[in-house]
């Protein structure tokens, strides 16, 4: 057959293995989605779209991506299995067509403090495998540069088995490794206050700790230094004898007996060390971080200047510059300085190097510098550094799953992003993006639209096609599509101004700039330009002022809005204070709690290398607690009926009749303003999407005392709709008397503000400069900055 035959033929009957083109998901019901049913087309950009809380991740990150781990993870062996997460099957009907699915979600990155950018990707690994060949002088193997391996040497005997003789043989063991001896590696040294963990005028017997947590009827804590023996509980800290405040303070690891139970004592300083300064400052919780703040002072370790490397590795250079002048730089500069390296014996890892490098200037991050702490990255910034690693792949026909890639991203920086997600879309693969801005909803090829409300008013398909059928749809997304803020006519007069005097945190040249007070500042800038530096370095968190940022809210599934906010206080003293009896007994988390499910609501079933079943507890039908607690009423309700109500019921519930309650009436008040009136008061924190989170924590701070309100971002994961909602809270704040400065990319509450600071022109150290100062009608007319094109268009100017 001759070769035009052949392609005749294969025209006329397409291969079957061309047939599956589609994605088809059928009846899933994970979460608040209502049997849903959709049909996605491969190797096309899907983007999924619908206001907050209305199933856009339980359908892509929950059901797509989920089981296609699953699948993935069943191909591994019963054994390897054993070592993996269970994944259980979503409850879907039908999935078909699956393809490995990737996901790059806003979960920020580790914060361990050890962790750095260049550590996170492989950067550092090979930048320390570049220094290992070509540092002079040479001192050892690539861990030499690593601040996370500590030189080791060790001197013994061992015993050598030959055939029926044992010998024992001399044997030395050295390790070289880069960790600065005096920080460990972390980069920074503590001093601790102890005026701050103890009132010395107190003995232990008399609640002499400080420390939040520490009660003084817990064997874990205050009961081991009052049984162990080392120190008269009875006697004020200050009047014990110099071995005592020793013993006390720094002694070594030792087992007591407390109540019976086998405990180990520890000097209460490296106690502290280990259970709050080996973690991550910005990880915790804001009552802990602001007693660590007020107990520790982190200063730059005085022996590595803060590199976390020892002086072996400081010494060793290349051209000139040591690892640590490597990673300090900002990566766009750290790329042209591996460029200038010719050097044939290491030339495919220099072409690696520059690869990565590379991607992260194209991704927008060439700004940042491998050293910058991995925990300080805010979720856009960790999302795009996940991205690094799949832009340069050669895998293709593989599914990537992203949610919400434009968080943090200025709109001049959408654009690229836009570029990224068609370039991985044209290498054959099927992309699949959860987002709210109509400047990447644009460019989809399919467009899935869920709601219609948030909650148990979502969970279903509204729109399934392309960008221009959405446009002429009449759901809410389509509604809102092309929605426009306007640009105040009139913007309210300042009543004083917050001064900022020379301020050099991170990138920022000595800034000078006054605030206006008793308005609404928008600080905008292009990501990377020193926005976050000015508000939060400049404008200490302390009296009068509530800052809010982006940092996640973190909870078990026994964590709910009501637990969260302090809701569940209010709540729980009526009822006992109505029925007479123990406070505890409203928690699922106390006394009251079902004995057979711990309080939880469902029984967990280990299944060892197979996923794990949780099935509604029997004895409590769900409900957390015991059938006794639940004959206690407040308002003709019982507890569970409590926690079962939305927002908005028990906003009526608690506000008049029998059950008026204004202290939770308060908090309900807030958590309405916010746009959350549908969530349950008991719906586990774990099923909460990111925009609902972001909600919650702005309206828990809201209830804080403070003429000052910093918010970072408080559009993240807010549906167009939901936007301007936002902007009614945030003038309400203002009319009532507040000051608000927000940090903000979205333009809708650029237009909306009174006053704005642009920072720039560009990012890292082609920013750090104020480029305009004035009303948002000035920016729009002057067109002066990346900015004040972006309004201008948004607009209509």
């Amino acid at each position: 057959m001759t070769r035009a035959k052949r392609a005749d033929t294969a025209s006329a009957a397409p291969h079957v293995g061309d047939s599956h083109d589609l994605i088809r998901v059928h009846g899933a019901r994970v979460n608040n989605l209502k049997d849903v049913s959709v049909e996605l087309p491969k190797r096309r950009l899907t983007v999924f779209t619908g206001v907050s809380g209305s199933g856009k991740s339980s359908l892509v990150f929950g059901t797509i991506a989920a089981e296609s781990q699953r699948l993935i993870n069943e191909t591994y062996s019963a054994f390897v299995q054993g070592f993996m997460p269970t994944l259980a099957r979503p409850e879907v009907d039908v999935l078909e067509g699956l393809t490995t699915a990737i996901s790059v979600d806003q979960q920020r990155m580790g914060a361990d403090p050890r962790s750095t950018v260049g550590t996170a990707t492989d950067a550092n690994a090979m930048l320390r495998i570049l220094f290992s060949r070509l540092a002079k002088p040479h001192i050892g193997p690539p861990s030499a540069y690593s601040f996370n391996t500590a030189s080791v040497r060790a001197t013994g005997a061992i015993t050598v088995e030959r055939g029926d003789r044992t010998k024992a043989e001399k044997a030395t063991f050295q390790r070289t490794g880069g960790m600065c001896t005096r920080c460990e590696g972390r980069g920074s040294v503590s001093d601790i206050d102890l005026s701050q963990l103890y009132d010395d005028t107190k003995s232990l017997a008399e609640g002499a700790f400080t420390i939040p947590g520490w009660k003084s009827d817990s064997q874990w804590t205050v009961q081991v230094y009052a049984q162990s023996g080392f120190v008269d509980p009875d006697k004020p800290i200050r009047k014990y004898t110099k071995k005592e405040l020793r013993d006390f303070l720094y002694g070594e690891p030792v087992k007591v007996k407390v109540n019976g139970v086998n405990l180990t004592y520890e000097g209460l300083i490296p106690k502290i060390q280990k259970s709050f300064l080996s973690k991550d400052k910005e990880a915790m919780q804001p009552h802990i971080r602001a007693f660590v703040e007020r107990a520790v002072t982190f200063t730059t370790c005085p022996e590595c200047d803060g590199t976390r490397l020892s002086e072996g590795a400081r010494s060793s250079k290349i051209k000139r510059t040591s690892i640590a002048d490597a990673c300090a730089m900002e990566i766009r500069d750290l790329a042209e300085w591996v460029r200038g390296i010719e050097e044939p014996s290491v030339a495919p890892l220099l072409e690696a190097l520059q690869q990565t490098l590379d991607s992260f200037v194209e991704i927008g991050l060439g700004y940042l510098s491998l050293d910058r702490p991995a925990g300080t990255l805010s979720g856009g910034e960790a999302q795009r550094v996940k991205m690094i690693r799949h832009l340069g792949s050669s895998l293709t026909d593989v599914t990537y799953v992203f949610d919400e890639p434009t968080i943090g991203l200025h709109p001049h920086d959408i654009e690229r992003m836009n570029k990224l997600l068609l370039r991985l879309r044209d290498k054959g693969n099927t992309v699949l993006v959860v987002e709210h801005k109509p400047e990447t909803i644009v460019i989809a090829d399919h467009v899935v639209d869920l709601g219609p409300g948030a909650g148990s008013g979502g969970g279903t398909v509204c729109f399934e096609g392309t960008v221009e059928g959405l446009r002429a749809s009449d759901t809410i997304t389509g509604r809102h599509f092309d929605d426009r803020a306007a640009v105040k006519d009139t913007v309210r007069e300042a009543t004083g101004a917050m001064e900022i005097r020379g301020a050099t945190a991170n990138n920022l040249r000595k800034v000078d700039v006054d605030v206006p007070l008793g308005v609404l500042v928008v600080v905008t800038g292009v990501a990377g330009s020193g926005k976050s530096s000015l508000v939060h370095g400049s404008i200490p968190a302390g009296e009068g002022v509530v800052s809010i940022d982006q940092s996640p809210i973190r909870g078990s599934r026994r964590s709910n809005p009501a637990t969260y906010t302090g809701l569940l206080d209010p709540i729980r003293k009526a009822f006992a204070k109505e029925n007479g009896v123990k406070p505890a007994l409203f928690s699922a988390n106390s006394e009251g709690a079902c004995p057979t499910c711990n309080g939880a609501g469902v029984i967990y079933m280990d299944l060892a290398m197979m996923a794990g079943v949780a099935t509604p507890c029997e004895d409590c039908e769900g409900k957390r607690f015991q059938p006794a607690v639940l004959e206690y009423k407040l308002g003709g309700r019982d507890i569970s009926e409590v926690l079962a109500m939305s927002v908005a019921e028990a906003e009526e519930f608690f506000g008049a009749g029998e059950a008026h309650l204004p202290a939770a009436h308060r908090i309900l008040d807030r958590l309405a303003d916010v746009g959350l009136g549908y969530v349950s008061l008991g719906q586990p924190l774990t099923t909460l999407s990111g925009g609902e989170r972001q909600r919650l924590k702005l309206a828990t701070h809201m209830g804080d005392k403070g003429g000052v309100y910093v918010l970072d971002e408080p559009t993240t994961g807010l549906h167009l709709a939901d936007v301007e909602q936002l902007l009614g809270l945030l003038d309400r704040l203002v009319d009532s008397g507040k000051s608000v400065i927000v940090v903000e990319h979205h333009q809708a509450v650029m237009a909306h503000a009174d006053w704005i600071i642009d920072l720039g022109p560009g990012a890292g150290h082609d920013g750090g400069k104020v480029v305009f100062e004035g009303t948002p009608a000035d920016l729009v007319e002057a067109r002066s900055t990346l900015t004040g094109e972006h309004l201008a268009a948004y607009v209509g100017g």
